[in-house]
């Protein structure tokens, strides 16, 4: 009986502390902010807080990578706030790609609504295991959170796919952007090493403004262009 009682605190300690751990936070960092409030005042909500136009819009794919992701997260939808999903339309063009990055907070599973997609995503280390399918319309592909996972179409005709979150605002880190385009700049040398690279390659790379070719791209806007009105299979 002793030993029963010596234990219970041990698993109410062991429970908690698994609790705790599985909860996902919703943004890289949350700095207390005293004159802040959780959530809107009930007796303003709106229906407008938990609704979005424009889902049937064509992304601008008219960027370096092919691409747009048109997200719909909490900073589009507040209503979406504490219920833990988010959802993002990603538009291709002909071989147009969605780079190699990382959702911190979230999973996702994407379903492909027109076209051909190339989808992979690799294993943490040291497996390094690639997964990767091609898919078609009506297909789809989960991607483990956290793990570097990108998307390509592969077809000839521009491609459409829905992206579900199971976060308010899962977050993105784009690999190639974010290694070589911090701001500031992380040192070339440490770049170079890591990659096994020339330092002056490295420095070239860093010295070309594809982080802000792809942010202006992002900040066009959408095409006026319906889903439902194209022939595409």
């Amino acid at each position: 009986m002793a030993t029963n009682k010596m234990l219970l605190p041990c698993i109410l300690a062991l429970s908690f502390s698994v609790a705790l751990a599985s909860v996902v936070p919703v943004q890289d960092f949350c700095v207390a902010d005293p004159n802040g409030v959780a959530c809107k005042d009930p007796k303003l909500v709106k229906e407008d807080d938990f609704f979005f136009s424009g889902f049937d819009k064509r992304g601008n794919t008219s960027n370096p990578m092919g691409s747009k992701v048109t997200q719909f997260n909490v900073a589009q939808i507040p209503g979406l706030n504490n219920l833990g999903v988010a959802t993002a339309r990603l538009d291709f063009a002909p071989c147009g790609l969605n780079s190699p990055h990382i959702h911190p907070r979230a999973s996702e599973i994407i379903t492909v609504l027109r076209g051909t997609l190339e989808v992979g995503f690799v294993t943490s280390y040291p497996e390094l295991r690639h997964f990767k399918k091609v898919l078609n319309k009506g297909d789809m592909f989960v991607f483990p959170i956290g793990l570097i996972h990108y998307q390509k179409n592969v077809g000839k005709r521009h491609a459409v796919a829905i992206a579900a979150f199971n976060s308010q605002n899962p977050g993105a880190i784009p690999v190639a952007t974010t290694v070589f385009h911090a701001i500031p700049n992380i040192d070339s040398g440490i770049v170079a090493k890591a990659f096994q690279l020339d330092k002056v390659f490295v420095e070239s790379i860093q010295s070309k403004n594809i982080a802000k070719l792809a942010e202006t791209s992002a900040e066009q806007e959408a095409l006026d262009t319906p889903l439902h009105s194209s022939n595409e299979t």
